[in-house]
């Protein structure tokens, strides 16, 4: 299973509009950041996690050709705004509909800015096409399963995932955008062989983990190996990376792991 890092910072990105007193070094590529998402390729099957305004140029960057399924963890605008540039992956379908999974309030986003793209097929060739599906507690997929949870994120609970696939047995849990990790979401998520989870900055945030609690969460489940995502301009990599528990790291965009 292969893990590519599509994006790993915030609502904003890094660096920021018309802002100049970021806290990263802005020399060193690793600190530029696009909006958190993330592609798995799973037994050859290609799964895009979320969408956000970088998309298109997300795909171009990591040469992403496929798109089997797409998951949206939730409809908050950096994790949806991109999905219209799904169209080419419509293309390559004859105009048919990429499957989406999502949660109510995912379909409702989705519904309410993409009206014209619901629906089994591209209206015309060019535009995009999905075919919404609630994402159930487990997602049988030709590689492997997803299996999913409800994670706390304000005032709307975020999809959080594990992968389990087939050939290898191989696991991958992708916890974004959450204050807490639930009962269910450890249960699903216990000895992982890697969990990628919100580790929004140092300190603390109403509706995201902290790193130091995100690091409490790694340990806590026993995950052989951690990255921390949806970061902000208060994370510099190589700083922090030297106060990180050696199984715990800082990705980058870009990064390819494989599980």
């Amino acid at each position: 299973m292969e893990l590519i890092f599509m994006g790993t910072g915030t609502s904003q990105g890094v660096p920021m509009i018309a802002f100049d007193d970021h806290h990263c070094d802005l020399s060193d590529p690793r600190n530029h950041r696009t909006r958190a998402s993330a592609h798995v390729v799973m037994g050859g099957h290609h799964i895009q996690i979320d969408a956000g305004p970088e998309f298109r140029m997300q795909c171009l960057a990591n040469d992403i050709r496929q798109i089997d399924t797409f998951i949206l963890t939730h409809g908050h605008a950096d994790h949806v705004m991109g999905m219209d540039d799904m169209r080419r992956f419509c293309d390559q379908r004859e105009g048919g509909a990429v499957d989406v999974f999502t949660s109510e309030e995912g379909e409702a986003r989705v519904r309410a800015v993409y009206p014209y793209a619901v629906g089994e097929k591209a209206r015309f060739r060019g535009y995009a096409a999905f075919r919404l599906h609630r994402m159930p507690e487990v997602l049988e997929l030709p590689g492997g399963t997803v299996r999913s949870c409800t994670l706390p994120h304000g005032s709307i609970e975020v999809l959080g995932l594990v992968f389990e696939e087939k050939a290898t047995g191989r696991r991958l849990a992708y916890y974004t955008d959450c204050k807490e990790v639930g009962e269910r979401a450890r249960e699903i998520a216990r000895q992982v062989d890697v969990l990628v989870i919100d580790g929004l900055r140092p300190q603390p945030h109403p509706t995201h983990l902290s790193i130091g609690e995100a690091v409490q969460v790694a340990e806590e489940l026993g995950a052989r190996k951690t990255y921390l995502t949806h970061l902000t301009h208060h994370v510099d990599h190589a700083t922090v990376s030297l106060q990180l528990p050696p199984e715990v790291r800082l990705p980058y965009d870009g990064l390819r792991v494989e599980v």
